[in-house]
C-alpha cells in the first residue's frame, strides 16, 4: 500500500513549530527518524492531513550536560548515543541500550524521543529510561513543563502529551559512583522487538534504586523502590540475594495472569541482576 495524501511541512525553529501546531487544521503527526511513523503512512494505519518535519529544528539534535544531567535532544539518534557522539553520564550505560536496538540502519535514523512518544511497549528506550529516572521536556502553547518518563508513558502507545505539545528532550540523571546498571532483553532473533525486559539501576552504598519489568502489554511495571527484590535491603551482595517471588508478585499485582510469561519476566529480570552485579548467572536465583 501507499499513504493517502498529506501535506508536508519543515518548520525552522521550535517556536514556529508549536505556532503551526497551535493553528493546524485536521490531522497533524510530527516526523523525525520516521522508523515507526513510515511504516504506519505505508499501511494507511494513520491518514494525517499535516506532517511537519522536524528535524531541521537544530535545538532538537543537540545534547548537553546541564546541573548533573545528560540532556538530549528529541531528535537525537540512536546511532548518536552508540557512537559516543553525545556526552555520557550513565559510565556506558546508555550505548549499551542504544547499541542493541533494532539493526544499524534503524539505529541511524531513529529517535531517542520518537521512540518515547511512540511508547511500544517493547521499545528499548522506554524501560531503559524509566530504569535510569529519566524525565522528559514537553514545549506547548502554555510553556515547558517536565515529567518523569513513568508519568510520561501512560500505556501501550499513550503518553501524556496535550493538544499542541511536543517532547523536546530527554534529562538522564547521572549514574553516582558505585551505581550498578543491568539491562537485559529476551528477543526472539537479534533485531526484533523484545518480548522481555529486565532494567535494573541499583546503589548498593545508599541502598536503593529501581527496577522495571517492560516489554508487558502496557507501560512496563516499575519498582521506583527496588528493595523487596532483594529481601527488604539493597547491599553489595544484591545479585545473590535476589528474590524471584517478589518480583512475581509485582506482576501478578500489574495484573499478569499466565504463569509461563510471568516466568519469563522474571528469568530476564534476573539475568539484568546478575549482569549488574557481574555474577555468574548460575548464582542467581531464577523463578520458580
Amino acid at each position: 500500500m501507499k499513504p493517502s495524501p498529506f501535506a508536508w511541512e519543515r518548520p525552522a525553529s521550535l517556536a514556529a513549530l508549536l505556532d503551526r501546531l497551535a493553528t493546524a487544521e485536521g490531522g497533524v503527526k510530527l516526523i523525525a527518524g520516521a522508523q515507526s511513523l513510515g511504516p504506519m503512512l505505508a499501511l494507511r494505519l494513520v491518514e494525517p492531513d499535516l506532517i511537519l518535519d522536524i528535524t531541521g529544528i537544530a535545538e532538537l539534535r543537540q545534547a548537553r550536560v546541564e546541573a548533573g544531567a545528560l540532556v538530549l535532544g528529541a531528535c537525537v539518534t540512536h546511532a548518536n548515543i552508540e557512537d559516543g557522539r553525545v556526552p555520557d553520564l550513565t559510565g556506558g550505560a546508555l550505548q549499551r541500550v542504544a547499541s542493541a536496538i533494532a539493526y544499524r540502519p534503524v539505529r541511524n535514523r531513529g529517535t531517542i524521543g520518537g521512540s518515547l512518544v511512540h511508547a511500544d511497549p517493547a521499545a528499548d528506550w522506554v524501560s531503559a529510561l524509566m530504569a535510569l529516572g529519566a524525565e522528559v521536556e514537553i514545549a506547548g502553547p502554555k510553556g515547558r513543563r517536565t515529567l518523569p518518563v513513568e508519568r510520561f508513558v501512560t500505556g501501550a502507545l499513550e503518553v501524556a502529551l496535550g493538544p499542541a505539545e511536543i517532547l523536546v528532550a530527554v534529562r538522564v540523571p547521572a549514574l553516582p559512583p558505585g551505581a550498578a546498571w543491568g539491562y537485559v532483553k529476551h528477543c526472539a532473533k537479534i533485531g526484533e522487538f523484545a518480548h522481555a525486559i529486565g532494567a535494573v539501576r541499583l546503589e548498593p552504598g545508599a541502598g536503593r534504586g529501581r527496577a522495571v519489568i517492560g516489554a508487558v502489554e502496557g507501560a512496563p511495571v516499575l519498582l521506583a523502590d527496588a528493595r523487596p527484590l532483594f529481601g527488604g535491603r539493597i547491599s553489595p551482595d544484591f545479585a545473590e540475594r535476589f528474590e524471584p517471588s517478589a518480583a512475581e508478585a509485582a506482576l501478578i499485582a500489574a495484573g499478569m495472569a499466565d504463569p509461563v510469561e510471568r516466568h519469563v519476566h522474571v528469568t530476564v529480570l534476573a539475568r539484568a541482576v546478575a549482569q549488574a552485579g557481574k555474577l555468574p548467572l548460575s548464582r542467581v536465583p531464577e523463578a520458580a
